[in-house]
């Protein structure tokens, strides 16, 4: 009772312990009989591997093998893993004492791989089979009870329990059968001669032959046994030894002796003349392999031995006599094939997962390699490795068995392909190696923004420009491929003198390109700036902004404005000046004005009626008409003056004016719509009161706009300020200021003539452009000049 239970505890142990080597293994391990009907379950992996039933859609559930067959599959509903295939174990492991198919499941999210190995269980589904139908022996008369004749050997390619087990001899009254199991080796059978032979009573004997295998119900196969009778030969030649053995390198070169047999024959003459042969006794033809010399009896090589084809050769070696009923012997050499390292690895890919995502994680698995060496020892133990600096690695699964991981960053616009170089040795002597490229290819994910080759975009227009004209270009590039590389152009909505930048200016959001809804009037509006946005069509989708700076160029379309009082419509012009009037007497003044600016608004005055005078000048700037001499009894006493005011743009555009100038006798009949002659000088009239309210009114203005100018100026600056010297306002002899700083000069401009009471102030809105020149009220002009630094200039 004791010993039962010390039993039973030991079965627990032992189940326990195999429980625990299975699960530190991670492998399964099912066993299936061969010939299984196609659907026929042999385990269940979502039960053994814990998983999830729903983790085989999911993660998308692969079978890995190396085979060319799926002889196995999973259902997916039920986990149930099954047959797919016909298996035939003689096909897939012959000679084999175990037969073992092994597969992997490879799960994705995340990648997980598992091997199971599948037991294939024999059946008995051959039987025995011998080389010949029928053998031929050839026995003398005078043989003695006991003598034993070699039998063919059948072959049965089922192993274990439904192997060949024995030989059966039909019944007669001379032979008996001898069968000898060699252990390692086949089961032989050798023929028992139990009773003395008369060739004059029966020459020839037939007998069957049954070879039997151990399956249930057993299976048999026959040869017949034809045995001549041969007349009298008293001595047979017999061998040194019943077993040879010999060893040989598998890389032998032809003609390296393996054995040189010897048997001697007790006769005289050509009864003891031996010569020596093979036996054939299995499909196996050992003449392709092995030369004997018949006369000597020395056994060469004759062609290429391969020890993982065949580890050793059993070899039967016949001597027969020359006598006239010849008389033979047999005997047996084992011939061991020893391993030499002649195989390089190899290396199978069962598994690529190409292309990689750019953005996959540390870990992931992108090949899954087999290694495998067809040698022995040493010389089949096999190092796998990654040549180069590649951001992969090779991690261990199993015995030879690799995955093939993600082992630093990968950046597709860098690199969009890696040639992995994997090499395999061995530890032989000396040791092999092989080396396989794996081409694993990098897939794009949306991981660039699109990006503007400038940061800002300025670009000049002409006013008046045609509506729909294409303004320019927005180019953005995008490093990505494909949709993630797909640049669409949008603008962002924003509002200039409160209209949306979409009102006046349009982008093709394919191309890039700008074009204009409408025209523009510099004289409303100087330059405005909106931003360009570039997406791309990734998901989620990345996009970047660019700002556009668009200024409007002026164009010549103002034609110059007359003054008042001039500028009455309709009014007759004229005006009066004394007959003793000196060279130079002041006369009129024209004022005009331009709404262009720069050149466009550069104004020149000159007098284009009547031809020919010479009694009147105008100054081509001021506008001031004076008399060029004094007035002669020969000058009229009306001159019609037609005053022509000229623009300096592309084509010029003026205006003209009439003033009628009267000539009278004395200074008391002057009238003048401009001014009054002070009788006194100490009289202040109303003109130079308003004079004096508007100068200082202007000056004011003035003054204010400065302070303005500089503190718009210096707030644009301020992170540049301390780089340039302080600003400066000059005076210079003819009454003008100038205000200048390192890299901009602002002019401020008085005329010198008590009734001009013109301020002109130069701001600068635009980036540096060729210099603008600007007309205000009565001509006076004003240029803003991009200048080196610390140079001032004054206009």
């Amino acid at each position: 009772m004791f010993g039962q239970n010390i039993q039973d505890y030991f079965r627990v142990f032992l189940v326990l312990w195999m429980y625990f080597y299975a699960q530190s293994a991670a492998q399964l391990s099912y066993s299936v009989s061969e010939e299984v009907n196609k659907g026929t379950v042999i385990g269940n992996i979502v039960k053994d591997l814990n998983l999830n039933l729903q983790d085989l859609n999911t993660r998308d559930l692969r079978i890995v093998s190396t085979y060319s067959k799926t002889f196995f599959d999973v259902n997916r509903r039920t986990g149930a893993l099954f047959v797919n295939e016909r298996i035939d174990r003689e096909e897939l492991c012959p000679s084999l004492a175990k037969c073992s198919l092994e597969i992997q499941t490879v799960l994705n999210n995340p990648m997980n791989v598992h091997r199971i190995e599948i037991i294939v269980l024999d059946i008995n589904d051959n039987s025995p089979r011998f080389s010949d139908a029928i053998h031929s022996i050839n026995i003398y008369e005078s043989s003695t009870q006991g003598d034993r004749y070699l039998l063919p050997v059948a072959e049965d390619s089922d192993t274990g329990n439904n192997a060949l087990k024995t030989y059966r001899l039909s019944p007669n009254e001379y032979f008996s059968l001898d069968v000898q199991s060699g252990g390692e080796h086949d089961v032989s059978a050798e023929l028992v001669l139990q009773k003395a032979l008369d060739r004059e009573k029966q020459p020839t004997i037939k007998l069957i032959l049954t070879a039997v295998d151990g399956g249930k119900p057993p299976r048999t196969g026959t040869t017949n046994l034809v045995i001549n009778i041969i007349d009298v030969n008293d001595n047979a030649p017999t061998f040194e030894k019943s077993l040879y053995k010999s060893s040989l390198k598998e890389n032998a070169p032809v003609g390296t002796v393996v054995i040189k047999l010897n048997a001697k024959d007790a006769d005289e003459g050509v009864n003891g003349k031996v010569i020596y042969s093979l036996i054939k006794r299995s499909t196996l033809d050992l003449s392709n392999i092995f030369l004997l010399d018949p006369e000597t009896g020395e056994i060469t090589v004759k062609g290429k031995l391969d020890f993982e084809q065949t580890p050793a050769f059993e070899v039967r070696v016949q001597a027969t006599d020359f006598g006239h009923s010849p008389r033979s012997s047999h005997t047996k050499l084992l011939i061991e094939i020893i391993d030499v390292n002649d195989n390089i690895p190899a290396i199978t890919i069962t598994s690529l997962m190409s292309p990689v995502k750019e953005d996959a994680e540390l870990g992931t698995i992108v090949a899954l390699i087999r290694v495998s060496d067809r040698d022995g020892g040493n010389n089949g133990v096999t190092h796998c490795q990654v040549l180069g600096s590649v951001p992969f690695k090779l991690t261990s699964n199993y015995k030879n068995d690799y995955s093939l991981v993600v082992d630093g960053p990968l950046d597709r616009e860098d690199t969009p392909e890696y040639n992995v170089s994997i090499t395999a040795s061995d530890e032989g002597s000396p040791p092999l190696s092989s080396i396989r490229v794996i081409t694993v290819h990098v897939s794009d994910v949306n991981d660039n923004a699109p990006r503007f080759t400038a940061p800002v975009i300025n670009f000049y227009v002409k006013e008046n420009s045609a509506t729909g004209s294409m303004l320019c270009s927005a180019n953005a590039l995008d490093a990505d491929l494909d949709n993630n590389a797909k640049v669409s152009y949008t603008i962002v909505n924003s509002y200039n003198r409160n209209i949306p930048t979409t009102a006046a200016v349009n982008i093709n959001s394919e191309t890039g390109e700008i074009v204009s809804l409408q025209t523009f009037n510099f004289e409303e509006l100087k330059t405005f700036q909106f931003k360009v946005q570039a997406t791309d069509s990734g998901v989620p989708p990345l996009s970047s902004n660019v700002t556009v700076n668009v200024f409007i160029l002026d164009e010549n379309d103002n034609s110059p404005t007359i003054l008042a009082p001039y500028s009455e419509h309709g009014s007759v012009n004229s005006e009066s000046i004394p007959y003793s009037a000196e060279a130079g007497y002041f006369v009129a003044k024209i004022r005009a004005v331009d709404a262009d600016s720069g050149y466009n608004a550069l104004l020149s005055y000159h007098l284009s009626e009547p031809k020919g005078n010479n009694l009147f000048r105008i100054g081509t700037s001021t506008g001031e008409i004076r008399t060029k001499r004094r007035m002669s009894d020969n000058d009229l006493k009306t001159h019609p003056l037609v005053v022509l005011v000229c623009d300096n743009g592309e084509p010029s555009l003026s205006a003209t004016v009439t003033i009628d100038v009267v000539v009278v006798e004395s200074t008391a009949d002057i009238q003048t719509q401009f001014r009054h002659v002070p009788i006194k000088e100490n009289s202040f009239s109303d003109l130079n009161l308003y004079l004096l309210i508007a100068i200082v009114a202007v000056s004011v203005i003035f003054l204010l706009s400065l302070i303005t100018l500089i503190a718009v100026r210096c707030h644009r600056t301020e992170s540049s300020l301390s780089r340039y010297s302080a600003p400066m306002i000059t005076t210079h002899p003819d009454g003008s200021w100038s205000y200048s700083k390192s890299t901009q000069q602002y002019d401020v401009c008085f005329s010198s003539d008590t009734l001009k009471s013109d301020v002109v102030v130069f701001p600068a809105p635009f980036p540096p452009v060729d210099a603008e020149l600007i007309s205000i009220n009565g001509g006076d002009t004003f240029s803003r000049t991009q200048t080196l630094p610390s140079t001032d200039k004054k206009h």
